[in-house]
This record gives structure tokens, sequence and C-alpha cells, in this order.
């Protein structure tokens, strides 16, 4: 039996999308490996076993509950074995995630001599998105006269509109123009013709914080994070940022509001309030 070939027909006829096939996978190919048995002579307690193993090895909550739909799609709507029936999923703590100030923002993006690396991270933290959709992007989801654009099948794989700031137009149109990028390119080019990666991302991000000496975790997320802070802190109600953001549920944005002191203004993207020197 192949699993990963089963998993990905499946995942395919019910519409999965393709990283989370990719993650179901990895998750099965894990868990087959620590047994070494045949998939259907695997037992409940085999699996209750591996998910118990998984948070002695430090595991999040979040790890292991992707985990059990891992298994849970596999054994039930694969192999059609009811394997995983009451087995409860692990309860997420709610924790307050980190975000920088407006201070330690500023210091950050000042701390990126190469210009298009401190464009890409500027335009990460003045819309909020997700470094999967930062890179995702193309000049045609761009409205420069009306000052927004659109993310393109982002998570759930929903199109959502973003703010563009003022203040990174023109940065943003030099670097079309340089460039010489078409509608159908990406915005910020890799190797070839494949756009930049996620890890990359990430490098820029690492070495940034520690020239700012930022004492802080910080990763592409936190920008969003930061991004939804400062906009609550900027005086923005929790239903103006829940779109920008890609909410579905309000309940999911109201966790800024526990991060934030509002102070009234009129809405902008958080970008608009740096003196941040372009490169």
């Amino acid at each position: 039996m192949y699993a990963p070939e089963l998993i990905r027909k499946e995942g395919l006829r019910r519409g999965l999308r393709p990283e989370t096939i990719k993650t179901y996978i990895t998750c099965i190919n894990k868990f087959l490996k620590i047994y070494h048995l045949d998939p259907r002579a695997i037992n409940k307690n085999d699996v209750q076993n591996y998910l118990d193993q998984l948070r002695t090895w430090g595991k999040s909550d979040s790890t292991i509950n992707v985990n059990l739909n891992a298994i849970k799609f596999f054994y039930e709507k694969v192999l059609g074995k009811k394997l995983t029936i009451n087995i409860a999923q692990a309860r997420i703590r709610k924790r307050l995630p980190t975000f920088l100030t407006q201070d330690e923002t500023k210091r950050l993006l000042d701390s990126i001599k190469n210009p298009k690396h401190q464009l890409m991270i500027k335009l990460l933290y003045a819309t909020g998105m997700r470094v999967s959709e930062l890179i995702n992007l193309k000049i045609k989801d761009f409205e420069f006269n009306d000052n927004y654009g659109w993310v393109r099948d982002g998570k759930g794989g929903k199109d959502r509109l973003f703010i563009l700031a003022l203040k990174l137009k023109e940065e943003l149109l030099d670097h079309l123009r340089i460039n010489h990028l078409n509608d159908s390119d990406w915005l910020f080019c890799g190797n070839g013709n494949s756009h930049y990666t996620a890890s990359s991302i990430r490098l820029i991000i690492k070495k940034a914080t520690k020239i700012a000496s930022i004492n802080k975790n910080v990763h592409p997320h936190t920008l969003r994070h930061s991004f939804a802070t400062h906009l609550i802190e900027n005086g923005y109600a929790v239903t103006e940022v829940q779109p920008l953001l890609g909410h579905d549920s309000l309940e999911t944005t109201m966790i800024y509001l526990h991060m934030a002191s509002p102070d009234l203004m009129k809405v902008k993207s958080p970008y608009d309030q740096l003196e941040v020197k372009s490169k």
C-alpha cells in the first residue's frame, strides 16, 4: 500500500488544498515510520500512544491536532476505518502573540540595507499579509490607482482586499519600472522564474532583528500581529481590522484588543506612521 498516493488522490477528490495534502502526507509518513506495520494493522491504542508521544517530544497542541486530523483523514476517508472515533483534539491554550512596538518596527525596517529586501518587509508589515501571501503576489493583483490590492487564494482558498500604504506606492512603482515587470510577473522574483521563498524572508527578518537589537522572537507572522495591534492602537475598530486580516471569526481578531491601547484617528496603513529611511 502506498499511503502518500492514496492521500493525494482522495485529497484532490475532496477538494483539499495542495498545502493540506502535503501536510497530511508528511504526518502519515512519520506516523507509519514509527510503527513499521501495515497501516491496516494499526489500532486505536497505537494512535493514542503516538499522540501522547508527540506531547512527550514537546510538540505544541496545534501540531498534535494537525497530526490527529491527518490520521483521521487517512483512516476514515481513505481506508474507511473508524479508527479515531472518540480521540479528542488537544485543547489549544490561547496565548497573546508576540508583536513589535511601533518604535521596534521602525528600527527593524531601518536595519535592512538591501532596498529590495527592505521593500518586501515593509510591504509585509504595511499590509498585514502572511508570508505565503506576500511571496505569491503578482503585479496584476494591485490596483495602484485606487491604493489597494488583492490577496488571491489566501488561507482557506479565499480572496481578500489589502490596503496599500500611500508611502509605499511610489517605491513599488519604481520597483516595477526598474525590474521591467509585467502584469503576470511575480512582484518579488527569486532565482529563475520562481517567486521569492518564505525561508529567505525569515532570514532577512532574523538578521534585521539582531542588528536592531530587538530581544524578541521575531518572524514574518510577528509583523502581521504588529500590523493588527498598531491599527487598533491607531483607533480602528476590530470590525474594520477583521477583513484586512482575512479572519472568519471576529473573536480571532478580538485578541488584538488585549495588546493595544487605542488612540483615535482616521484609517491609514500603520506604515504611513513610520519614518523609515528608503535605501
